[in-house]
């Protein structure tokens, strides 16, 4: 037989869960990003993954700096950043977007997405 609590105690219990489990799974901004050794390097990670990726047209890149980051807690912490970088070809800078996904305890991180920013 199934048991119904309604004390405010266990109410204010579940709704204290309830909000918590929506703040893990939101984004969170990263503030310093360019002085934030671990973002840089993720930056540059996924620059010289797509540059591995590359096929036919594309260019290859060279990293400057992640400008601006955000991390959101999944399985794993997936990195949303905006990534300066210059062709390697001609030279013109670009921003780009980049989602990379860390496993600290597997010691991984996988590029998801790496493309040029929308005007």
């Amino acid at each position: 037989m199934a048991m119904s609590i309604r004390s405010p105690a266990v109410t204010v219990a579940i709704l204290t869960i309830l909000a918590c489990a929506e703040a893990y799974g939101g984004k969170t901004e990263i503030v310093d990003v360019k002085r934030n050794t671990e973002v840089q390097e993720l930056g540059r990670f996924s620059v010289e993954e797509h540059n591995r990726r590359l096929k036919g047209e594309e260019e290859a890149a060279k990293f400057v700096e992640v400008v601006e980051a955000q991390k959101q807690v999944v399985s794993g912490i997936e990195y949303y950043m905006k990534i300066f970088a210059t062709a390697q070809a001609d030279g013109a800078s670009r921003m780009f977007d980049s989602v990379v996904v860390v496993k600290p305890w597997l010691r991984s991180e996988q590029l998801l997405n790496f493309a040029p920013s929308a005007p």
